[in-house]
């Protein structure tokens, strides 16, 4: 029917083609939905997300398509003027379509392990492009994907190739001319795509908030629309004027004395607990550990269990959890006391925000060591680690072990490696282990002959938290590792007068229902929760604590234990601290929302749009409707107070000169 309207050969196959990649775009939205949809979202439910996501695919379809419009109103630009014109346009649009199916995989992967569309934080990774290429190189496969997508492009390119010929077979004979008007009016109605409206409002990235709904919003968006609107939102925002308004809620937290001037620097004296020997400090920062899955939590598959048999003999915090999700913020959070609430920046990555103030600067008559089995240049770990003074590295560069994967020398390996400088210390000394084994690709050393892989139904691993028997046993091999560095450090001096601090550097997504409250798996509280131990048989008495603290308290409760004062900068407590009062933590994640978690609920509110929920901890306790809008209420106060004022710390915690 077009041919008759006698529009050019050109404009015909641009409206071919604009169709084929609208069904690409369609069919992918529908993959998502049905891959990821959650429980009590229908399909129905979601018409207004592919209605808006229609508007988003056009606007990207259009852009792609525009240039093949402009060139060709000069008719020997035509992709129908030449048989080189041809082939130029043809593979102009199959490397696009090349990108396309790229970002649509990588979207694939950012869902099913954040839940969240891709967006400008996966640069975090782009960074490091030798490590991150390495990783996947090392984890999915990799050859066979690049296969699959050179044959969906030579299919694409074929049916552009085919297109173009029936538009010519179509046409032929017909007197088309190229007229210039039809040209017009196409880039006209593609840039009206691109705009988005009809009104005098351009469609923006924020209208899918108005779904008020994360799933909903993301399902709208595609991909492409997500990565490059979040671009703009990868340097910090400091709101000086939101945090000086936030200190009265934020100093009632903190226990500051009455009409405490704005500022969050104070110097804590040692309370009556402390210890008088100078111990040794070794922090272990454990790579995805998360709680649910651990031996701690109850859970039957027993991934942990020397961990276990640690926790009871130790001051043990059972539920501890992360301000946020990934590893380098996990670091930038202990050592900081800072929660990382850039969102789609880790701000080890922030020139402007990686010069800090830490605790361990305290410890000036300690040595200090960091630990870590792989390169510290990963996610600019190192440019954080200047802070601290005199700090001794140990990386790959410098353990005369051998790499297994991707991540470096193997935890035990690193651990081992770091019992032989610590039995060699002559003064008190202060450690960072950072392990990285519990990670894909998911590697157990083959000359570990002593560690015996197990065996469990797909059925029972997903039932109990675990997404495959890789991920079980290389959780079984972290806990075989702490094993090994405890058994050995046990045989050296130093072990007696030695404090060992264990905590996870955040969890992972996944079913934690065997164990948790539905609020886990349903709000991802799985997400943050982290074990977190304070091991010294000579030196602390046991303890299980059942309060909600943070993964920022670290450092602070480290320092409460030695009998000696130190300055605390930003917002960690010292959870031993007789005097402490409010249990809580404050969680943020990159699907734009922050809450607060304490011993009763988890409050959550979207950074974005007009969506807040209170969830109850334990489901089994009937709360008046009265009750849960005071709460609500309070901790609404609380989380925009915390939010503002980390904001503001994350550039306002200089390191002193």
């Amino acid at each position: 029917m077009l041919s008759r309207l006698k529009i050019p050969k050109t404009i015909l196959w641009v409206i071919n083609t604009g169709l084929v990649l609208f069904t690409l775009f369609f069919i992918f939205r529908l993959i998502t939905f049905f891959a990821f949809n959650p429980p009590g979202i229908s399909f129905a439910d979601c018409l207004p997300s592919f209605a808006l996501g229609a508007q988003y695919d056009l606007r990207w379809i259009s852009i792609f398509l525009l240039p093949v419009i402009l060139f060709s109103y000069h008719r020997p630009f035509s992709p129908f003027y030449s048989a080189r014109n041809k082939r130029i346009w043809t593979w102009y649009l199959a490397v696009i379509t090349f990108l396309l199916f790229l970002f649509f995989i990588a979207d694939m992967v950012s869902f099913s392990y954040n839940r969240t569309r891709l967006d400008a934080g996966a640069m975090n990774f782009v960074e490091d492009p030798g490590i991150s290429l390495n990783m996947i190189w090392q984890t999915y496969p990799l050859i066979w994907i690049l296969v699959g997508l050179a044959a969906a492009i030579v299919c694409f390119k074929w049916a552009l190739n085919k297109s173009h010929w029936q538009v010519i077979n179509l046409t032929d004979g017909k007197a088309i001319m190229h007229r210039k008007m039809p040209f017009v009016i196409t880039a006209l109605l593609l840039g009206l795509f691109v705009y988005g409206r009809m009104d005098n409002t351009p469609l923006k990235w924020k209208d899918s908030f108005a779904l008020k709904d994360s799933f909903k919003t993301y399902l709208a968006l595609n991909p492409l629309q997500n990565f490059f609107s979040t671009m703009q939102f990868r340097k910090p925002v400091i709101n000086e004027k939101g945090a000086r308004e936030a200190f009265p809620v934020m100093a009632e937290f903190l226990q500051f004395p009455p009409k405490a001037p704005f500022g969050f620097k104070r110097t804590v004296a040692p309370h009556s607990a402390a210890l008088e020997s100078k111990p040794n400090v070794v922090l272990v920062i454990c790579e995805s550990y998360s709680m649910y899955k651990s031996s701690m939590s109850g859970n039957v598959l027993n991934a942990s269990p020397y961990f276990d048999s640690l926790s009871k003999k130790g001051i043990f915090f059972e539920r501890c959890f992360t301000p946020h999700f990934s590893t380098a913020r996990g670091l930038f959070a202990i050592l900081t006391g800072i929660p990382d609430v850039q969102l789609f920046k880790f701000s080890t990555r922030n020139p402007e925000a990686i010069d800090q103030n830490t605790i361990i600067n305290d410890f000036t008559d300690y040595s200090k060591h960091y630990f870590l089995g792989g390169d510290p240049g990963f996610n600019n770990f190192e440019g954080l680690l200047r802070n601290i003074s005199n700090l001794q590295l140990h990386t790959e560069r410098t353990i005369d072990a051998p790499r297994i994967n991707v991540w470096g020398i193997s935890d035990k390996d690193l651990f081992l490696a770091a019992n032989t400088v610590f039995k060699k210390e002559q003064q008190p000394f202060f450690a960072i282990i950072q392990t990285s084994d519990n990670h894909r690709p998911y590697t157990i050393p083959e000359t570990d002959h002593d560690f015996q892989k197990k065996i469990v139904s797909k059925e029972i691993l997903e039932a109990n938290g675990f997404e495959s028997l890789e991920e079980y046993n290389t959780f079984r091999y972290a806990d075989y590792s702490i094993q090994k560095f405890i058994e050995a450090a046990v045989q050296e001096e130093y072990f007696h007068n030695t404090i060992f601090v264990f905590i996870g550097d955040h969890g992972v997504a996944g079913n934690a229902t065997s164990v948790y409250p539905s609020v886990w798996t349903t709000h991802r509280l799985s997400d943050e929760h982290v074990p977190f131990l304070i091991y010294a048989p000579y030196l602390v008495a046991p303890q299980q604590r059942k309060e909600t603290v943070s993964q920022i308290d670290v450092l602070p409760t480290i320092a409460g234990l030695l009998q000696r004062p130190y300055d605390n900068f930003t917002l960690g407590r010292d959870l031993l601290a007789p005097d402490k009062k409010g249990n809580l933590a404050f969680i943020t994640n990159t699907a734009g929302k922050i809450g607060i978690v304490n011993d009763q609920f988890y409050y959550v509110k979207s950074l974005d749009f007009a969506e807040e929920d209170l969830a109850p901890i334990d489901t089994t306790i009937s709360y008046p409707r009265g009750v849960l809008d005071s709460v609500q209420r309070k901790m609404r106060t609380l989380t925009n107070a915390y939010y503002q004022t980390a904001q503001y710390l994350l550039l306002n915690n200089k390191k002193s000169p």
